[in-house]
Parts: C-alpha cells; structure tokens; sequence
C-alpha cells in the first residue's frame, strides 16, 4: 500500500530515467495502480530538473509500468491519509508538483491506463497525452468528500474548457481515452500497446526542432500558467485541509473502499 510519506530511498528507485537520442523517458515504477508519495513527486520533480539542465534532451516522455498511469492517492491505506496542516497550509505535494509545472522541456505523457485525481493532475503536467481506449480519466475528489487538487482546478478548464471540467468535477465520472480525445483532454489515441511507442514518436518529432525554439514558444503559449498554478494549489490547500476534518471525506473513502455509492450528508 501507498503512503503520502512513505520511505524517500524507496520512492527514488521508483522513478527511472532513460534516453533515447533526443528523447528522454521518466518512467514511474509502482506498479501495478502507481499510487504516489510526495517522495515519489519530489523525485519526479528531481528527474524533471536534471532533464532541463541536460542538453541532451529535447523533449520528455512521462510514462508508467503497471496497469494504471497513475491512480493519484491511496486513500484506501488509512496511512496515506494527508497530514493536518494550519487552514492555510499548502499541501506539499503540490509543491513538488509546482517544480514539475516549471519544467520547460516539452513533455507527453504515455497514458496506457488509469489517470484518476491526482494522476489526472499528473498527466495533465504534460503538454500533449497519447492513449487509448482502456484509459480512464477522471477527477473524482467530490465523490471522495473534498475539494480537487494538483493544480486541476487551473490545467483542466484550460484543456477542456470550463463547462466541461465543472461536469468532470461535479461528478467524479469515468471517462474513456476515446472521450478523452474527443473533448481535448487527451490528444493521440493508439492501441494499448502502442501508446507509449506513439508518445515516443510524438517527442521525437518535437525533438527535430530547435530546441531554443521550442522552449521560448513554450514559454509564451504558458505565459503565467505557473503563477496561475501556485495561487490554485494554495486555494485548493485551504479547502482540502478543512474538508479532511469532515464526515463527508470519511464517507467518500469509506464507500469507495468498500466500492459502494457514498451517503453524503453536507457535514
């Protein structure tokens, strides 16, 4: 089982970093749901660092072993519950995650599975996502009892538009790689086993450009996505430190561990 802290050593071995000319390959290894830590952010995010400052990369390609490409937290491991922090305390694991948002090398994420809360947070810090038709996505954190986070509340209106990330959020649905791609929140759509294979491709063809090129477009097209990310995080902070003291959050964990429909009574 998953712990939101859980041993840093242990989280490190869970990151590995390949390349491929050009094309460097951050690969999470916990399989097979992938659950994170804030270690396994922060390495994520160390891995990220050291590409940008690696001439030799030109583009990232995020991906996963496992069944899933991330399925966000373990809430089913009472340990994984977060911390208390002070009603503004902003969750340290967005803060890792903010350190991935500054990364200016372009990413795409090989999304062969599940991408569900903060995986969905996590797979929407790349730039482009290839998958397929076994994918789902979804933000669920309403029906777990509290507030989403890891920045959604900003990266996926921008994707897909507010109307449609409000129906995303509002009820916690499953979606499907096809309807991913179909509403823009995902972009390629391959056979399963083609998905990471096809986002390799993807950030080769980016690769072939120049790179300072690249990253300077980038930077203008995401022109105070940081910012805006930094002062989402600490919102959604505040509203998820008090949500965790509610019923509600218990009642959301408690019924999607036992994988029955939650009886929410607004307390």
């Amino acid at each position: 089982m998953s712990n939101l802290n859980d041993n840093s050593a242990d989280a490190a071995a869970d990151v590995h970093v390949s390349f491929d000319g050009p094309v460097a390959t951050v690969e999470i290894r916990r399989p097979p749901h992938n659950f994170f830590s804030i270690p396994l952010i922060q390495h994520l995010a160390d891995a990220f660092e050291d590409l940008e400052a690696d001439r030799r990369c030109h583009s990232i390609v995020l991906a996963a072993q496992g069944t899933a490409f991330c399925a966000g937290a373990d809430f089913s491991n009472r340990d994984a519950t977060p911390p208390q922090r002070s009603p503004r305390g902003i969750n340290p694991l967005y803060l890792e995650a903010l350190r991935l948002f500054s990364c200016r090398k372009p990413v795409v994420a090989a999304v062969h599975g599940a991408a569900v809360g903060g995986g969905l947070g996590l797979a929407l810090v790349a730039d482009f996502r290839v998958t397929c038709t076994q994918a789902r996505f979804s933000a669920n954190f309403n029906r777990l009892g509290f507030h989403p986070g890891f920045g959604l509340s900003v990266t996926l209106p921008r994707l897909v538009g507010p109307q449609q990330a409000a129906l995303l959020f509002y009820t916690a649905r499953r979606i499907s790689g096809d309807e991913a791609v179909a509403i823009g929140l995902a972009d390629v759509l391959v056979a399963q086993d083609q998905v990471r294979a096809e986002a390799t491709k993807l950030a080769r063809e980016i690769a072939t450009s120049a790179p300072l090129a690249v990253q300077s477009t980038r930077d203008t097209l995401r022109q105070g996505l940081v910012e805006q990310i930094r002062a989402a995080v600490a919102r959604e902070s505040e509203a998820q430190n008090a949500q965790f003291k509610t019923t509600d959050f218990r009642e959301g964990v408690a019924a999607m561990t036992a994988r029955r429909e939650p009886q929410f009574k607004g307390e």
